[in-house]
């Protein structure tokens, strides 16, 4: 990675378990609404606050490579798989700083629950201050303006106007965009009884799921 290559770099990470439409239509909407160079698709190995990914960190890598292959600007990130221990997102902020500058502008982005339940994440106060924080947002939805984790978001809430390549980091970004409801625990669901996803999820992963027989047990 070179500075001069990434002017707006974001992250969306997530067990990706399996990648689906929901998470692919999300990051494109978000690179193209808010100008972004590059999404890195970042599926963690041990979700520190969630259970253990269902498929290995070997599949759901590969899997989300076959759903990238053909949409530029949208790349797999391997890091948290590569990395021992818990996924802590600041960890993998300062390790993406460490490459690519200070001067880039980088973004995380969050759901709505992600964002109300920030402060229980490892080292959360530094977020800040390595990345800005994008906020996908159904249609509709209103930041609540009470309590003190409320009043942190609102001090960092940028105006509708900005854009994250103004800055390196600092500010939160809250989007809306179209929803796709589609969950990754329903297509498991739905191979564990057999029953076809199809059309939830790009064919190529379909495919690669069938193959190697994932999800069924």
């Amino acid at each position: 990675m070179t500075t001069g290559q990434l002017q707006s770099l974001a992250v969306m990470g997530g067990t990706f378990d399996p990648v689906h439409h929901g998470h692919l239509r999300s990051a494109l909407e978000l690179r193209q609404q808010l100008s972004l160079s590059r999404i890195l698709l970042m599926p963690c190995a041990v979700p520190p606050h969630r259970g253990t990914p269902t498929a290995s960190a070997s599949h759901r890598a590969a899997m989300l490579a076959l759903a990238v292959t053909d949409e530029p600007g949208l790349e797999l990130d391997r890091r948290e798989l590569e990395r021992p221990g818990p996924s802590f997102t600041v960890d993998s902020l300062l390790d993406i700083r460490g490459q690519i500058g200070t001067e880039c502008s980088l973004s995380i982005i969050l759901g709505t629950d992600a964002l109300a339940t920030i402060d229980s994440w490892h080292r959360w106060q530094e977020i800040p201050e390595l990345a800005h924080i994008i906020v996908m947002a159904r249609p509709g939805w209103q930041m609540p303006n009470a309590g003190d984790l409320w009043q942190w978001i609102s001090r960092h809430l940028a105006v509708e106007e900005q854009t994250p390549e103004g800055s390196p980091a600092g500010r939160i970004f809250v989007r809306e965009l179209r929803q796709l409801d589609i969950a990754a625990s329903d297509i498991r669901q739905l191979i564990m009884s057999g029953q076809s996803p199809r059309y939830l999820l790009p064919e190529t992963v379909l495919a690669y799921i069938r193959e190697n027989r994932l999800y069924e047990h």
